[in-house]
Protein backbone atom coordinates (compact mmCIF):
# COMPACT_ATOMS: atom_id res chain seq x y z
CA UNK A 1 0.00 0.00 0.00
CA UNK A 2 1.47 3.33 -1.10
CA UNK A 3 0.34 6.86 -0.54
CA UNK A 4 0.06 9.33 2.28
CA UNK A 5 -1.60 8.08 5.47
CA UNK A 6 -2.63 11.53 6.72
CA UNK A 7 -5.84 13.32 5.76
CA UNK A 8 -7.23 16.80 6.20
CA UNK A 9 -10.71 17.02 7.72
CA UNK A 10 -13.06 19.98 7.62
CA UNK A 11 -15.37 19.11 10.53
CA UNK A 12 -18.26 21.43 9.71
CA UNK A 13 -21.42 22.40 11.55
CA UNK A 14 -23.68 21.30 8.70
CA UNK A 15 -21.35 19.42 6.32
CA UNK A 16 -17.93 17.79 6.68
CA UNK A 17 -15.27 16.90 4.09
CA UNK A 18 -12.09 14.86 3.80
CA UNK A 19 -9.14 15.65 1.54
CA UNK A 20 -5.70 14.17 0.92
CA UNK A 21 -2.58 15.01 -1.03
CA UNK A 22 -2.38 12.37 -3.77
CA UNK A 23 0.76 10.62 -4.99
CA UNK A 24 1.30 13.34 -7.59
CA UNK A 25 1.47 15.95 -4.83
CA UNK A 26 -1.92 17.57 -5.44
CA UNK A 27 -4.66 17.99 -2.82
CA UNK A 28 -8.01 16.43 -3.69
CA UNK A 29 -11.36 15.75 -2.01
CA UNK A 30 -12.03 12.14 -1.02
CA UNK A 31 -15.67 11.10 -1.68
CA UNK A 32 -17.65 9.32 1.02
CA UNK A 33 -19.39 5.92 0.87
CA UNK A 34 -22.33 7.54 -0.96
CA UNK A 35 -19.86 8.82 -3.59
CA UNK A 36 -20.53 12.42 -2.53
CA UNK A 37 -17.97 15.05 -1.62
CA UNK A 38 -19.91 16.56 1.31
CA UNK A 39 -21.12 14.51 4.28
CA UNK A 40 -23.96 16.00 6.38
CA UNK A 41 -22.77 16.40 9.99
CA UNK A 42 -25.85 14.60 11.32
CA UNK A 43 -26.06 11.53 13.59
CA UNK A 44 -29.23 9.45 13.88
CA UNK A 45 -29.80 6.93 16.67
CA UNK A 46 -32.20 4.00 16.61
CA UNK A 47 -32.41 0.48 18.03
CA UNK A 48 -30.56 -0.97 15.04
CA UNK A 49 -27.53 1.25 15.47
CA UNK A 50 -26.18 4.67 14.55
CA UNK A 51 -26.39 6.34 11.16
CA UNK A 52 -24.21 9.24 10.02
CA UNK A 53 -24.47 11.54 7.03
CA UNK A 54 -27.03 11.70 4.24
CA UNK A 55 -29.31 8.89 5.47
CA UNK A 56 -29.19 10.27 9.01
CA UNK A 57 -30.23 13.70 7.74
CA UNK A 58 -33.14 12.22 5.79
CA UNK A 59 -34.41 10.20 8.76
CA UNK A 60 -34.03 13.19 11.08
CA UNK A 61 -36.85 14.97 9.25
CA UNK A 62 -39.39 12.38 10.45
CA UNK A 63 -37.87 11.48 13.81
CA UNK A 64 -36.00 14.61 14.97
CA UNK A 65 -35.92 13.42 18.57
CA UNK A 66 -33.59 10.59 17.49
CA UNK A 67 -31.13 12.80 15.65
CA UNK A 68 -28.38 15.24 16.59
CA UNK A 69 -27.24 17.97 14.24
CA UNK A 70 -25.33 21.27 14.52
CA UNK A 71 -23.28 19.55 17.23
CA UNK A 72 -20.25 21.76 16.55
CA UNK A 73 -22.13 24.64 18.19
CA UNK A 74 -22.45 22.59 21.36
CA UNK A 75 -18.74 21.89 21.77
CA UNK A 76 -17.90 22.81 25.35
CA UNK A 77 -21.56 22.86 26.48
CA UNK A 78 -23.40 20.36 28.67
CA UNK A 79 -25.84 19.20 26.00
CA UNK A 80 -25.92 15.41 25.75
CA UNK A 81 -27.81 12.56 24.08
CA UNK A 82 -28.56 9.31 25.90
CA UNK A 83 -28.28 6.20 23.73
CA UNK A 84 -28.47 2.67 25.16
CA UNK A 85 -27.24 3.80 28.56
CA UNK A 86 -24.40 5.93 27.15
CA UNK A 87 -24.40 9.68 27.74
CA UNK A 88 -22.93 11.20 24.60
CA UNK A 89 -21.73 14.82 24.61
CA UNK A 90 -20.42 16.91 21.73
CA UNK A 91 -16.94 15.29 21.56
CA UNK A 92 -18.41 11.77 21.46
CA UNK A 93 -20.97 12.68 18.79
CA UNK A 94 -18.34 14.56 16.77
CA UNK A 95 -16.15 11.48 17.14
CA UNK A 96 -18.89 9.36 15.56
CA UNK A 97 -18.94 11.75 12.55
CA UNK A 98 -15.15 11.72 12.29
CA UNK A 99 -15.07 7.93 12.44
CA UNK A 100 -17.40 7.69 9.43
CA UNK A 101 -15.27 10.21 7.53
CA UNK A 102 -12.11 8.22 8.27
CA UNK A 103 -13.63 4.84 7.44
CA UNK A 104 -15.16 6.09 4.19
CA UNK A 105 -11.83 7.58 3.12
CA UNK A 106 -10.01 4.37 4.00
CA UNK A 107 -12.47 2.33 1.97
CA UNK A 108 -12.11 4.64 -1.04
CA UNK A 109 -8.30 4.82 -0.93
CA UNK A 110 -7.78 1.21 0.14
CA UNK A 111 -5.36 1.85 3.00
CA UNK A 112 -5.35 2.84 6.70
CA UNK A 113 -5.48 6.58 7.44
CA UNK A 114 -4.48 6.91 11.09
CA UNK A 115 -3.30 10.55 10.99
CA UNK A 116 -5.25 13.76 10.48
CA UNK A 117 -5.23 17.52 10.63
CA UNK A 118 -8.68 18.71 11.75
CA UNK A 119 -9.84 22.28 11.18
CA UNK A 120 -11.61 24.44 13.76
CA UNK A 121 -13.09 27.94 13.69
CA UNK A 122 -10.36 30.52 14.26
CA UNK A 123 -12.31 31.90 17.20
CA UNK A 124 -12.65 28.58 19.06
CA UNK A 125 -11.19 28.90 22.56
CA UNK A 126 -8.77 26.45 24.13
CA UNK A 127 -11.54 24.32 25.69
CA UNK A 128 -13.33 23.80 22.36
CA UNK A 129 -10.04 23.03 20.64
CA UNK A 130 -9.13 20.40 23.22
CA UNK A 131 -12.56 18.78 22.92
CA UNK A 132 -12.25 18.72 19.12
CA UNK A 133 -8.94 16.92 19.46
CA UNK A 134 -10.61 14.47 21.85
CA UNK A 135 -13.26 13.83 19.19
CA UNK A 136 -10.52 12.93 16.72
CA UNK A 137 -9.00 10.50 19.19
CA UNK A 138 -12.41 8.93 19.82
CA UNK A 139 -12.58 8.32 16.05
CA UNK A 140 -9.27 6.45 16.19
CA UNK A 141 -7.20 9.28 14.72
CA UNK A 142 -3.87 10.64 15.79
CA UNK A 143 -4.48 14.37 15.46
CA UNK A 144 -1.31 15.94 14.07
CA UNK A 145 -2.64 19.45 14.63
CA UNK A 146 -5.78 21.57 14.82
CA UNK A 147 -5.72 24.18 12.06
CA UNK A 148 -7.81 27.35 11.93
CA UNK A 149 -10.33 27.16 9.09
CA UNK A 150 -9.50 30.53 7.46
CA UNK A 151 -5.79 29.65 7.57
CA UNK A 152 -6.54 26.32 5.87
CA UNK A 153 -8.48 28.17 3.17
CA UNK A 154 -5.58 30.59 2.68
CA UNK A 155 -3.22 27.62 2.28
CA UNK A 156 -5.44 26.19 -0.45
CA UNK A 157 -5.61 29.60 -2.13
CA UNK A 158 -1.83 29.97 -1.94
CA UNK A 159 -1.24 26.51 -3.38
CA UNK A 160 -3.61 27.11 -6.30
CA UNK A 161 -2.51 30.70 -7.05
CA UNK A 162 0.65 32.73 -7.36
CA UNK A 163 0.51 35.45 -4.71
CA UNK A 164 3.36 37.96 -4.68
CA UNK A 165 2.50 40.23 -1.74
CA UNK A 166 -1.07 40.75 -0.53
CA UNK A 167 -3.07 41.49 2.59
CA UNK A 168 -5.96 39.06 2.41
CA UNK A 169 -9.12 39.12 4.52
CA UNK A 170 -10.77 35.70 4.73
CA UNK A 171 -14.51 35.99 5.33
CA UNK A 172 -15.52 32.51 6.50
CA UNK A 173 -19.26 32.01 6.92
CA UNK A 174 -20.29 28.39 7.20
CA UNK A 175 -23.38 26.59 8.38
CA UNK A 176 -22.94 27.42 12.05
CA UNK A 177 -19.85 29.53 12.68
CA UNK A 178 -18.35 32.76 11.38
CA UNK A 179 -14.73 33.90 11.32
CA UNK A 180 -12.81 36.84 9.90
CA UNK A 181 -9.07 36.41 9.58
CA UNK A 182 -6.65 38.94 8.13
CA UNK A 183 -3.34 37.64 6.84
CA UNK A 184 -0.29 38.75 4.91
CA UNK A 185 0.58 36.38 2.06
CA UNK A 186 4.02 36.71 0.49
CA UNK A 187 4.66 33.91 -1.95
CA UNK A 188 4.42 30.77 0.18
CA UNK A 189 4.62 32.63 3.51
CA UNK A 190 1.30 33.12 5.30
CA UNK A 191 1.33 35.33 8.38
CA UNK A 192 -1.92 35.77 10.31
CA UNK A 193 -2.32 39.36 11.54
CA UNK A 194 -5.67 39.24 13.34
CA UNK A 195 -8.74 37.10 13.77
CA UNK A 196 -12.22 37.52 15.23
CA UNK A 197 -15.46 35.62 15.02
CA UNK A 198 -18.75 34.34 16.35
CA UNK A 199 -19.21 30.57 16.75
CA UNK A 200 -23.00 30.99 17.01
CA UNK A 201 -23.58 32.66 13.64
CA UNK A 202 -23.99 30.91 10.30
CA UNK A 203 -26.27 29.52 7.63
CA UNK A 204 -28.48 27.83 10.23
CA UNK A 205 -29.50 31.27 11.47
CA UNK A 206 -30.56 32.25 7.95
CA UNK A 207 -32.62 29.05 7.72
CA UNK A 208 -34.20 29.97 11.07
CA UNK A 209 -35.31 33.34 9.66
CA UNK A 210 -36.99 31.65 6.68
CA UNK A 211 -38.69 29.19 9.04
CA UNK A 212 -39.97 32.03 11.23
CA UNK A 213 -41.25 33.90 8.17
CA UNK A 214 -43.01 30.76 6.86
CA UNK A 215 -44.53 29.95 10.25
CA UNK A 216 -45.99 33.46 10.57
CA UNK A 217 -47.49 33.28 7.08
CA UNK A 218 -49.00 29.86 7.84
CA UNK A 219 -50.40 30.99 11.20
CA UNK A 220 -52.00 34.06 9.65
CA UNK A 221 -53.88 31.79 7.22
CA UNK A 222 -54.79 28.87 9.48
CA UNK A 223 -54.69 30.20 13.03
CA UNK A 224 -52.08 27.91 14.58
CA UNK A 225 -48.29 27.67 14.75
CA UNK A 226 -47.01 24.78 12.57
CA UNK A 227 -43.69 24.61 14.43
CA UNK A 228 -45.43 23.08 17.46
CA UNK A 229 -45.18 19.73 15.60
CA UNK A 230 -41.60 18.42 15.74
CA UNK A 231 -41.94 16.50 12.46
CA UNK A 232 -43.31 19.56 10.68
CA UNK A 233 -40.47 21.60 12.15
CA UNK A 234 -37.94 19.14 10.73
CA UNK A 235 -39.58 19.31 7.32
CA UNK A 236 -39.59 23.12 7.51
CA UNK A 237 -35.85 23.20 8.10
CA UNK A 238 -35.26 21.10 5.01
CA UNK A 239 -37.55 23.36 2.95
CA UNK A 240 -35.90 26.50 4.34
CA UNK A 241 -32.43 25.25 3.46
CA UNK A 242 -33.55 24.43 -0.09
CA UNK A 243 -35.18 27.86 -0.44
CA UNK A 244 -31.96 29.56 0.69
CA UNK A 245 -29.97 27.62 -1.91
CA UNK A 246 -32.47 28.47 -4.67
CA UNK A 247 -32.36 32.18 -3.87
CA UNK A 248 -28.62 32.22 -4.55
CA UNK A 249 -29.34 31.56 -8.23
CA UNK A 250 -32.99 32.60 -8.70
CA UNK A 251 -34.83 35.86 -7.93
CA UNK A 252 -37.66 34.10 -6.07
CA UNK A 253 -38.83 30.73 -4.82
CA UNK A 254 -41.87 29.06 -3.26
CA UNK A 255 -42.59 25.92 -1.29
CA UNK A 256 -45.63 24.18 0.26
CA UNK A 257 -45.89 24.10 4.05
CA UNK A 258 -48.20 21.40 5.41
CA UNK A 259 -49.32 20.86 9.01
CA UNK A 260 -52.35 19.18 10.61
CA UNK A 261 -54.08 18.69 7.28
CA UNK A 262 -53.65 22.33 6.21
CA UNK A 263 -51.37 23.76 3.55
CA UNK A 264 -49.93 27.16 2.69
CA UNK A 265 -47.73 28.06 -0.27
CA UNK A 266 -44.89 30.21 0.98
CA UNK A 267 -43.42 32.62 -1.54
CA UNK A 268 -40.12 34.37 -0.91
CA UNK A 269 -38.14 36.75 -3.10
CA UNK A 270 -34.39 37.31 -2.95
CA UNK A 271 -35.01 40.89 -1.78
CA UNK A 272 -37.34 39.75 1.01
CA UNK A 273 -34.81 37.13 2.13
CA UNK A 274 -32.10 39.81 2.21
CA UNK A 275 -34.34 41.83 4.51
CA UNK A 276 -34.88 38.85 6.82
CA UNK A 277 -31.13 38.34 7.30
CA UNK A 278 -29.97 41.96 7.20
CA UNK A 279 -29.32 42.11 10.96
CA UNK A 280 -27.19 38.95 10.77
CA UNK A 281 -25.18 40.36 7.87
CA UNK A 282 -24.56 43.54 9.86
CA UNK A 283 -23.34 41.37 12.75
CA UNK A 284 -20.69 39.89 10.44
CA UNK A 285 -19.58 43.38 9.43
CA UNK A 286 -19.24 44.34 13.10
CA UNK A 287 -16.90 41.38 13.61
CA UNK A 288 -15.06 42.30 10.41
CA UNK A 289 -14.46 45.86 11.64
CA UNK A 290 -13.09 44.54 14.92
CA UNK A 291 -10.61 42.32 13.06
CA UNK A 292 -9.49 45.27 10.91
CA UNK A 293 -8.98 47.36 14.03
CA UNK A 294 -6.93 44.58 15.66
CA UNK A 295 -4.75 44.39 12.54
CA UNK A 296 -4.49 48.22 12.47
CA UNK A 297 -5.68 48.29 8.87
CA UNK A 298 -8.23 50.30 6.91
CA UNK A 299 -10.57 48.64 4.37
CA UNK A 300 -8.63 50.24 1.50
CA UNK A 301 -5.47 48.47 2.70
CA UNK A 302 -6.99 45.02 2.11
CA UNK A 303 -5.91 43.70 -1.29
CA UNK A 304 -8.32 40.78 -1.47
CA UNK A 305 -11.46 39.56 0.33
CA UNK A 306 -11.59 35.78 0.04
CA UNK A 307 -14.96 34.07 0.54
CA UNK A 308 -15.08 30.73 2.36
CA UNK A 309 -18.08 28.72 3.56
CA UNK A 310 -21.26 27.80 1.71
CA UNK A 311 -23.24 30.72 3.14
CA UNK A 312 -21.04 33.19 1.24
CA UNK A 313 -22.93 32.20 -1.92
CA UNK A 314 -25.83 34.37 -0.71
CA UNK A 315 -25.98 37.43 -3.03
CA UNK A 316 -26.86 39.83 -0.18
CA UNK A 317 -23.63 38.92 1.62
CA UNK A 318 -21.52 39.46 -1.48
CA UNK A 319 -23.28 42.76 -2.11
CA UNK A 320 -22.64 43.95 1.46
CA UNK A 321 -18.93 43.15 1.17
CA UNK A 322 -18.74 44.82 -2.25
CA UNK A 323 -20.29 47.97 -0.77
CA UNK A 324 -17.99 47.96 2.27
CA UNK A 325 -14.71 47.45 0.40
CA UNK A 326 -15.66 49.18 -2.84
CA UNK A 327 -14.89 46.13 -4.99
CA UNK A 328 -16.29 42.61 -5.37
CA UNK A 329 -14.94 39.81 -3.16
CA UNK A 330 -12.78 37.00 -4.56
CA UNK A 331 -14.79 33.88 -5.42
CA UNK A 332 -11.98 31.95 -7.12
CA UNK A 333 -11.85 29.06 -4.64
CA UNK A 334 -14.61 26.57 -3.94
CA UNK A 335 -16.14 27.88 -0.69
CA UNK A 336 -17.17 24.38 0.42
CA UNK A 337 -13.89 22.59 -0.32
CA UNK A 338 -11.04 25.07 0.27
CA UNK A 339 -10.74 24.38 4.01
CA UNK A 340 -10.44 20.60 3.59
CA UNK A 341 -7.92 21.00 0.75
CA UNK A 342 -5.79 23.34 2.86
CA UNK A 343 -5.95 20.92 5.78
CA UNK A 344 -4.73 18.11 3.52
CA UNK A 345 -1.74 20.21 2.42
CA UNK A 346 -0.95 21.01 6.05
CA UNK A 347 -1.26 17.31 6.97
CA UNK A 348 1.31 16.42 4.31
CA UNK A 349 3.60 19.15 5.63
CA UNK A 350 3.28 17.83 9.20
CA UNK A 351 4.08 14.29 8.05
CA UNK A 352 7.20 15.63 6.34
CA UNK A 353 8.28 17.56 9.45
CA UNK A 354 7.64 14.75 11.94
CA UNK A 355 9.14 12.08 9.64
CA UNK A 356 6.52 9.58 10.84
CA UNK A 357 6.80 7.78 7.53
CA UNK A 358 8.60 8.03 4.22
CA UNK A 359 6.52 10.11 1.83
CA UNK A 360 6.03 9.36 -1.87
CA UNK A 361 8.78 11.17 -3.84
CA UNK A 362 6.38 13.50 -5.67
CA UNK A 363 4.86 14.70 -2.38
CA UNK A 364 8.28 15.17 -0.80
CA UNK A 365 9.43 17.19 -3.79
CA UNK A 366 6.35 19.43 -3.73
CA UNK A 367 6.72 20.10 0.02
CA UNK A 368 10.42 20.91 -0.19
CA UNK A 369 10.50 23.12 -3.28
CA UNK A 370 7.10 23.05 -4.99
CA UNK A 371 3.61 24.51 -4.52
CA UNK A 372 3.23 22.79 -1.11
CA UNK A 373 6.32 24.53 0.34
CA UNK A 374 4.26 26.79 2.58
CA UNK A 375 5.26 28.54 5.79
CA UNK A 376 2.38 29.36 8.15
CA UNK A 377 2.59 31.73 11.11
CA UNK A 378 -0.71 31.66 12.94
CA UNK A 379 -1.92 33.36 16.12
CA UNK A 380 -4.21 32.38 18.99
CA UNK A 381 -7.68 33.87 18.87
CA UNK A 382 -7.93 34.32 22.64
CA UNK A 383 -5.39 35.57 25.13
CA UNK A 384 -3.91 32.86 27.38
CA UNK A 385 -3.02 33.46 30.99
CA UNK A 386 -2.25 31.82 34.31
CA UNK A 387 -4.67 32.01 37.20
Amino acid sequence: MSGLSAIGIDLGTTYSLVAIVNDQGRPEIVPNAENERLTPSVVYFDDDGILVGKLAKEKAVYAPEQAVDFIKRQMGNDLHYDHHGRRLKAPEISGIILKKLRQDAEAYLGRPLPYAVITVPAYFDEVRRRLTKNAGEIAGLRVLELLNEPTAAAIAFGVLNEVADERVLVYDLGGGTFDVTIMHIQGKEITVLATDGDHQLGGKDFDDQIMLYAAKRFESEHGFDPTMDAVVRGDMRKLAEQAKWELSTRPKTSFPLRANGRMSRIELSREAFAGLIEAKIQNTLTVLRAALAAAKLQPREIDRVLLIGGSTRIPAIRAALHAYFGRPPDTSVNPDEAVALGAAVFAAKKMHETKIEELPPAIEEQIVAGPLAIDVRDITSHSLGIE
